[in-house]
């Protein structure tokens, strides 16, 4: 007989995609407000056009079954960029966790820029 977990039985394992779970970051730290863009400025000129599924998303699986996270975005001026980088670490905890049952182990935000919006130029 299966072993029970939660008083259900234990049918198997899940095998989530890697696309999926950089769909679900990318999506999660667009969220929040003060984020103007994920960007993949982090990466070689040349390697930028192939990762396109992955603007702004690096992962990392390690041993323990955790996973690692690297966001790098473009923020909007006038925001607290302290702020909004602990916004979107909670966020993509909270959406990892509870859209596929996984908890992150380190969530590091990097800021590549500032942006204005077009309007408070003119």
């Amino acid at each position: 007989m299966a072993k029970k977990q939660n008083g259900l039985p234990n049918k198997g394992k899940v095998d989530i995609d890697r696309d999926i779970l950089l769909s679900i970051i990318n999506l999660a730290a667009k969220e929040i407000s003060g984020v103007d863009s994920l960007t993949n400025d982090y990466l070689p000129w040349i390697k930028r056009p192939f990762k396109k599924k992955s603007e702004g998303v690096q992962i990392k699986f390690e041993n323990n079954s955790t996973i690692k996270i690297d966001i790098y975005m473009i923020v909007k001026v006038g925001y607290s960029v302290p702020d909004i980088a602990f916004r979107v670490q909670e966020n993509v905890k909270n959406s990892l966790n509870s859209m596929v049952g996984l908890k992150p182990g380190k969530i590091n935000v990097h800021v590549y820029g500032v942006v204005c919006d077009k309007d408070e130029v003119e």
